[in-house]
């Protein structure tokens, strides 16, 4: 395999090893191109790889600046152009296929090129670069240097393509936009001038797009003052209001995915839409193609195409998208046809021809390349077989002499021969991959996915890889897998911070042992497993970025470990610390990698933030806390970015990787370099992996981004390094024989997982969906497969669950009743009205929120006793600071205002007082003008525009509505009717809170009052209701959430003890009460003879029973005196009793309705204060939307101002912008014209010369014979005929293109064919006969000049021509600018006369009266009793009369207004004719005063003046002609004149250089002894100066006395003058 170019880093070497690139292999993420008609490139990370197609055969070129960026071939010259990506790129062209640098083209991009294009003939190369410049950039690169250059911000670029047909049209296309750039050149200079294309909409239509700048029809809006562009609406007055368009405005085009050129120079252009728009090249107009649908329509899956890219070709288009095909579009007129023309497995990025149009590349999104061949028989062959994505991760097949294996992102796994990197056998898995690791003890390879499992495959046989066993260790992603130096233990690192051990062998299954648990950051695992020990020690580097430290946990695994697993793990999986001696280690620094040593208990690390290699001794004596390691060895590692350390097989070479890129071998012990390559760049992030063999041979490095894969190998190999490796090879070899023969044996009889994998088709099948809209990937998992260290967890947790199952139970039930509680009350919610339904939120209960809402929520109500009245107040917040400090500040301003017009006043009536007695009428006009002014500053209502003062809010400080004209004035003004709708809603709110606390007050008194009818009621024994009036909730709605003692239904849950201890208290106190009662006889005498009182209270007299005697159980009859009188008595007693319960009862009642009416007067008399606080809040509220009426008209008008002056900003730097953009069309046309005047007079110099050289040919040989000079003659007029190549008939049938027209080298070669063709007639057999060998020569070399001096005058024509059309071109665009101009000017004028006339025309606000009387309770309409009933005529008689009363006095007062109006007439009239006598004393003095000269004077008295003006005529007439020779002949002296001097002025130019070379060292001295004069005589200098002022000065006084006394003499000279006009004109009288 051939390499175009090796590079080696130095002289890093010891005993002469060094290393250098075999191969490189990696897939194209870019577009592949042709070099030539048999060989593709396409780059790769550093390298551009070259493949021949017929022999499959690779060359690589190495970028000698990192990676590469960009590629383009120009097939004529056989070029290769590419860029790097360093900071300030460069682009390299190399020639193929020497593979030699033809020249480096440097600009001034900054960061990178996005994309290269070579013109399809010359020597032409246009390069674009996205941020930050953005700039488009012409080339010729064989003269390395920039034609031509355009910034272009913001224009992100996708595709960029020279015109086939002419090399001056170039297309830059990107999913929103495509623009043709046109390449002007003027003499040797070059222009950009872009043009964009305009797209239609995405149903295929077309927009009409109005003039954003100038709109012309924009409505008129009387009222509301001007109507201005969206863009001033905006405010923006830049750039972009030249394309600003409101969102609603705003409608979709389509999307351009690709373009191709056609052989007419139009361009079909391809949309994500699935159409197909045809553009014109010239006029770019755009044409909808119409798709013809066949009769048998394509499947559903394939009616919408979206074309990725299109190629041309004869018969029409060839198109592919995201489904696998290719189409062809037949294209006939403005329609098209699609048929099927090719099918691939993958979607097609990339199609192009090869240069004789025979083949046809096609690259897929995976990278693969195919070529189909025409012909007969057309063929498909594969040529790059692509895997799916980059590299993750490489590793040796043990030995790794013959194989390798590679793993990508997708699954894919691959196997290669290391010899010419040929794909022997592929797996896919199916599943996102991260890691893998091949065993050194059998022939086998571990494979970690995201999904935490662990794929093994056995590559036994390389051919056909199977995966023999799937381990599912978590559910976190598997970051590391490693094996030890012996392959006994496999050692997996998760992304949760667990490092699982597996047995290796497969002959065990492999067995997973256990975990141990490690910090979560991983970075890296080292394994030491040693020939002549049995365990294996273990590291783990893992970060602390919080602490800024690293930590190391180093762990020791016997090798007889997975026949005692059980004892070293617990229950849930994991190793005992204990046992497996795990210690921690901490640095200082943080290191991104590390590696333990084969000898002496070193540990070496990478450090990430420095550029160092350090090693670490390890302790002798165990402990048991953390350990903090220190650097024993520190050596600069000459790498930059954090890097990775390996060791060898043998453990003495140091391999170390970073992010710059450079892999470097180093001595285990000196820490020295005696190997290093730069395979890799930092642009592509460096180096992600390294393996090496076991011998120490092969390196295989991996690219980080760039997706390289570089193969590594020795040269001039040899001496003690190689011995030592090979030595421990064998050893290595001969120690794992017995287990790799028998673990491949065992792996050699192991069936086939059946998991879910996929050969290579079923693959590609599954990924490339054949639906064209979107891929669909159904994947079903029918049984969800557990973890292993959850299955641990799970039997671990089963154990514990049955302890603790009753109290889980309970709390479940407990959650579930919870949760059905909430789940009612939110169905309850969602079946209530919107406007009482809660949200979801409100559900939770977040004390602090409900306060805070409370707290912002200051609205109160207040309600009526018994009428259905509701008052509100005003909710209002707190002014800011920065309000109060803006109110303050107007306030003094208006405070300062009043004073200085006070002032004023002042001084204006003390002025007046001192004029009172000369103007006494003056007086009663300013007395007027004082009281419209005291009037002005107190307005009524229905000019001050509200209601305002009814609340005592002061409007003394507001400006008249008549004199808002300034922005401050306005805004001042808002901010006073802001303070007053403050102070009317504070007003109003003071009355509220006074009218709430009356209600508090009254509620308070009924309640008293109630108190009282409670008890007359009960005396009474009514059943009357108490009316208690209460706040409601709408009223007190903070009490809602407030929980009264009485809603609680549920019984406070008392403790037992706390119970037992009440329950004891209270019959502790009984028993004391009762010793108490027991011991009181008074008391006790009391209730059985009083009933416990000592005195009866009125108030039970009601309840008072006298008893009856107890004879009167007995009859009448054998009652006794005694008794009979007791009964009197007892009658007696009653009648009193019943006596004083009638007065008392009837005090009572009395009582009772004396409360009852009193609380009714007091409720109702607060219902009419409420009632009358309800029309005070209609009223406040009229006001407050008066006073904010008011604000929103002066922010109206403050909004319009904006617009205004941001419209008129706007025109003046788009005036501005303009003016500039006419002075550089003007320096263009200007510096046009001047070249073209130059190149024109040149041109015709040449033509003169090619004229003189014909007229001259008989001249110089004149000494022949006349026939032989006629012959002569012939023959140098005579001109070759330059035969045109004819390309063969298939070509040209199948070339769309044809023939190239011509271009600057193309031209260059055919005057090189013409000359060969002038070799041909210079022949000494083309020599007539008779002639003189040297007189042939001479005419040969007279007749080769003639041609060459014809060829410069057709290039300078062609130039001039060329010229020309620029300067036209030139001049057009400055009349279009100047156009622009005018119409800004016009436009401008117009802007001021609105602005003008809205800053006149004032919006003012009157109150006015209404006309009409509400009616109250329809009375009047339905009272009929004092009405009388009368004919209707006598209505309509008394309104015909008040009607024509009212007519004539309209006539009356329009006969009025007709009079004033002819008055005003007749005064307008009788002004004018005052003016006109005026003007016409004024042209009679005019006559009087008139000079009559002495032509006036002839023309007067001559009689036939026109013949003797005639006569003077013809005289003059001669005497121009006599001139005008005269001045030719001056002319022609001139020029000669001109001439010399000339050749004078070459002379002097000359003498000027010398004398300016001598002037420089002359002004090195004068400057050195002016130095030395200022260091020396700045005193001299000082007195000097003083010289020359003083000169000066009487200078000056010298021209001041001759200038007076030439005054004086001139007026002398103008009396004397006067004196003699008018002696000789006397001076007419004056009418």
């Amino acid at each position: 395999m051939a390499q175009g170019r090796e590079r080696d880093e130095g002289p890093h070497s010891a005993g002469g090893a060094s290393l250098s690139v075999r191969w490189v292999q990696g897939f194209p993420k870019q577009n592949v191109h042709f070099v030539n008609d048999n060989t593709i490139c396409y780059p790769c990370g550093n390298y551009v790889i070259f493949i021949n197609i017929e022999t499959k055969e690779k060359t690589v070129l190495q970028c000698s600046n990192g990676i590469v960026g960009v590629v383009a071939t120009n097939i004529p010259c056989e070029v290769v152009a590419f860029s790097d990506r360093k900071l300030k790129p460069l682009i390299y062209i190399y020639s193929f296929p020497g593979l030699t640098r033809r020249t480096k083209l440097k600009g001034n991009i900054l960061l990178d090129y996005t994309l290269l294009s070579f013109s399809y003939c010359g020597t032409y190369l246009a390069s674009y670069s996205s941020l930050p410049e953005f700039e488009l950039a012409l080339w010729n690169w064989e003269s390395s240097i920039i034609l031509c250059k355009k910034s272009q911000p913001g224009m992100d670029v996708n595709q960029m393509s020279f015109n086939p047909m002419n090399w001056r049209q170039l297309c830059l296309s990107s999913p929103s936009t495509v623009s043709v750039w046109t390449i002007e050149r003027s003499n040797q200079e070059h222009y950009f001038r872009a043009r964009s294309v305009k797209l239609p909409l995405e149903d295929g239509s077309f927009f009409n797009e109005t003039d954003v700048v100038f709109p012309q029809s924009l409505p008129k809006d009387l009222i509301y003052g001007p109507v201005l562009p969206l863009s001033a609406i905006a405010g923006l007055v830049g750039e972009e209001a030249e394309t600003f368009r409101p969102k609603d405005d705003l409608y979709p085009l389509l999307h351009p995915t690709m373009h191709c050129w056609t052989p007419t120079s139009d361009l079909y252009i391809g949309c994500e839409e699935g159409h197909l728009l045809m553009v014109n090249g010239d006029t770019l107009k755009v044409t909808v193609l119409n798709k013809i649908e066949e009769e048998s329509p394509l499947e559903d899956r394939r009616n919408f195409i979206s074309p990725v890219t299109l190629v041309y070709q004869k018969e029409g288009v060839l198109a592919s998208g995201i489904d696998g095909f290719v189409y062809s579009f037949i294209i006939k007129d403005r329609s098209y046809m699609i048929e099927d023309f090719l099918e691939i497995e993958r979607p097609v990025e990339h199609m192009t021809f090869s240069p004789n149009y025979t083949m046809l590349l096609i690259q897929t999104d995976k990278g693969s390349v195919y070529i189909y061949t025409f012909g007969k028989e057309p063929t498909l062959n594969k040529v790059l077989d692509a895997c799916d994505g980059k590299f993750q991760a490489i590793d040796f097949i043990t030995p790794g002499t013959q194989h390798f294996m590679t793993l990508t992102h997708s699954g894919e796994i691959c196997v290669w021969w290391l010899e010419d990197c040929a794909c022997v056998s592929k797996i896919y898995l199916n599943t996102p991959a991260t890691v893998l690791a091949c065993c050194p003890s059998s022939l086998s390879a571990a494979v970690g996915t995201e999904g935490g499992s662990v794929y093994f495959i056995s590559v036994y046989d390389k051919e056909s890889p199977q995966v023999v066993h799937k381990a599912f260790l978590s559910e976190s992603s598997v970051q590391h897998v490693v094996y030890d130096q012996q392959g006994i233990f496999l050692l997996v690192g998760t992304s949760e911070g667990k490092v699982f051990i597996i047995n290796a062998n497969s002959s065990s299954s492999f067995q997973i042992i256990g975990f141990t648990e490690v910090a979560k950051d991983i970075l890296q695992i080292s394994t030491v497993s040693l020939l002549e020990t049995d365990i294996v020690e273990v590291m783990v580097l893992s970060s602390l970025p919080e602490a800024g430290r690293s930590r190391l946990e180093m762990f020791t695994l016997p090798a007889l470990l997975p026949q005692v697993s059980t004892t070293f793990a617990d229950e849930r999986g994991r190793l005992k610390d204990e046992i497996i001696h795990k210690y921690l280690y901490e640095l200082e620094h943080t290191l991104s990698s590390a590696i333990l040593g084969f000898q002496s208990n070193q540990i070496y690390g990478f450090c990430s933030q420095v550029p160092y290699i350090c090693s670490y001794l390890l302790p002798k004596e165990e402990h048991t806390n953390i350990y903090i390691l220190k650097p024993y060895k520190k050596v600069q590692s000459r790498q930059y970015g954090p890097g990775m350390l390996y060791l060898s097989s043998h453990g003495l070479w140091l391999i170390t990787i970073a992010k710059c890129g450079i892999l470097c071998i180093r001595d285990i012990y000196t820490l020295e370099t005696f190997a290093r390559c730069r395979s890799h760049s930092h642009q592509g992030h460096g180096i992600q992996s390294m393996r090496i063999s076991m011998d120490g041979q092969n390196i295989l490095v991996n690219g980080r981004d760039d997706g390289t894969l570089v193969y590594l190998k020795w040269k001039r190999f040899g001496g003690h390094l190689a011995s030592e490796i090979l030595d421990y090879y064998q050893k290595l070899l001969i120690s794992l024989s017995s287990t790799m023969d028998k673990e491949n044996h065992y792996l050699s009889t192991t069936p086939k997982v059946s998991v879910d994998l996929g050969s290579d088709s079923e693959h590609t099948k599954q990924k490339a969906s054949t639906d064209s809209s979107q891929d669909e990937l159904v994947l079903t998992d029918v049984k969800k497969e557990i973890p292993w260290i959850q299955q641990k967890s799970q039997e671990a947790i089963k154990k514990e669950v049955n302890l603790f199952s009753k109290k889980r139970k309970e709390i479940k039930q407990g959650i579930k009743s919870l949760s059905k509680t909430i789940l009612n009350m939110m169905e309850e919610n969602d079946k209530l009205e919107n406007i009482a339904k809660l949200d979801q939120q409100e559900f939770g209960l977040d004390l602090e929120e409900l306060e805070r809402l409370h707290d912002e929520s200051q609205e109160e109500v207040a309600k009526c006793f018994h009428i259905p009245c509701v008052v509100e107040n005003f909710p209002m917040k707190a002014r800011t600071v920065e309000e109060l400090k803006e109110l303050e500040r107007v306030l003094q301003q208006k405070k300062i205002e009043a004073e200085c017009l006070k002032l004023r006043k002042e001084i204006v009536e003390a002025q007046s007082g001192v004029m009172l007695v000369k103007q006494r009428h003056e007086e009663d006009d300013e007395e007027e003008e004082e009281d419209k002014t005291v009037k002005y500053s107190n307005l009524p209502n229905y000019l001050l525009g509200s209601l305002s003062t009814d609340f005592g809010v002061d409007t003394s400080l507001l400006s008249s509505q008549l004199e808002l004209h300034s922005r401050e004035e306005k805004i001042n003004q808002i901010i006073l009717l802001k303070d007053i709708i403050y102070k009317v809603k504070t007003a109003f709110n003071n009355e509220f809170d006074a009218a709430y606390k009356q209600k508090e007050f009254e509620i308070a008194r009924v309640k008293e009052r109630n108190v009282r009818i409670r008890e007359i009621i009960l005396d009474l024994e009514l059943e009357e209701a108490v009316w208690q009036p209460e706040f409601e909730d709408c009223e007190t709605p903070e009490r809602t959430l407030v929980v009264q003692d009485e809603e609680i239904t549920a019984h406070k849950h008392i403790k037992p003890w706390h119970k037992a201890k009440e329950e004891l208290i209270m019959n502790h106190e009984a028993e004391h009460w009762l010793l108490i009662q027991g011991a009181s006889t008074r008391l006790r005498a009391l209730m059985d003879m009083m009933g416990g009182v000592l005195e009866v209270k009125k108030e039970d007299i009601l309840r008072m029973v006298i008893p009856q005697p107890a004879f009167m159980a007995k009859p009448d009859a054998v009652w006794t005196e005694e008794e009979r009188k007791q009964f009197k008595d007892y009658e007696k007693k009653v009648k009193e009793l019943n006596e004083e319960r009638d007065k008392y009862r009837k005090s009572l009642e009395a009582e009772l309705k004396k409360l009852q009416n009193s609380i009714q007067e007091s409720t109702q008399a607060f219902d009419e204060h409420l009632k009358r606080l309800f029309e005070r809040r209609v009223k406040a509220e009229m006001v407050t939307n008066q006073e904010e009426l008011k604000i929103s008209n002066l922010a109206f008008s403050l909004l319009l101002d904006e617009e205004l002056s941001s419209r008129e900003k706007f025109l003046n730097n788009y005036l501005i912008r303009k003016q500039h953009e006419k002075s550089q069309t003007s320096e263009a046309v200007r510096k046009s014209r001047e070249d073209l005047d130059v190149y024109k007079e040149h041109y015709d110099n040449l033509l003169a010369e090619d004229k003189v050289m014909d007229r001259s040919f008989k001249k110089e040989f004149s000494e022949i014979p006349g026939h032989q000079v006629d012959i002569l003659y012939k023959l140098f007029k005579r001109r070759p005929r330059i035969s045109k190549q004819k390309t063969h008939s298939e070509t040209t049938s199948v070339v769309p293109f044809g023939e190239l027209p011509g271009s600057d080298k193309l031209n260059k070669d055919a005057f090189a064919q013409l000359m060969k063709a002038m070799d041909e007639l210079d022949n000494i057999s083309n020599m007539p006969e008779g002639l003189d060998p040297l007189v042939w020569n001479h005419f040969c070399m007279t007749r080769r000049a003639k041609v060459e001096n014809e060829q410069k005058v057709k290039q300078k024509a062609a130039d001039l021509l060329e010229m020309a059309t620029f300067l036209r071109k030139r001049v057009e665009e400055e009349e279009k600018v100047q156009q622009e101009i005018e119409r800004v000017f016009h436009e401008l004028i117009l802007l001021q006369e609105e602005k003008v006339r809205f800053q006149l025309n004032l919006t003012i606000q009157i109150l006015l009266k209404q006309g009409q009387v509400e009616l109250e309770n329809f009375q009047l309409v339905l009272e009929y009793s004092d009405a009388i009933l009368i004919n209707k005529s006598i209505i309509e008689d008394l309104n015909s009369v008040i009607r024509t009363q009212g007519q004539k006095k309209v006539a009356s007062m329009m006969e009025s207004k007709d009079v004033h109006k002819r008055i005003l007439q007749i005064e307008w009239e009788h002004k004018k004719m005052e003016m006109e006598r005026e003007d016409l004393n004024q042209k009679a003095w005019d006559i009087q005063m008139l000079f009559f000269s002495r032509d006036r004077q002839k023309y007067l008295n001559e009689p036939n003046y026109e013949a003797l003006i005639s006569i003077q005529i013809g005289i003059m007439e001669q005497t121009i002609a006599v001139l005008d020779k005269t001045h030719k002949k001056n002319v022609e002296n001139c020029k000669k004149l001109l001439k010399k001097l000339g050749k004078f002025s070459n002379q002097k130019d000359i003498a000027n250089y010398t004398l300016s070379c001598n002037l420089r060292e002359e002004l090195v001295a004068v400057s050195e002894r002016k130095d030395i004069c200022n260091a020396m005589g700045s005193k001299l200098t000082c007195e000097k100066i003083v010289k020359e002022r003083y000169e000066n000065m009487m200078q000056q006084q010298k021209l001041t006395n001759i200038s007076k006394q030439q005054a004086e003499q001139i007026s002398v000279l103008q009396t004397e003058v006067e004196r003699l006009r008018m002696k000789t004109f006397p001076a007419l009288v004056q009418m």
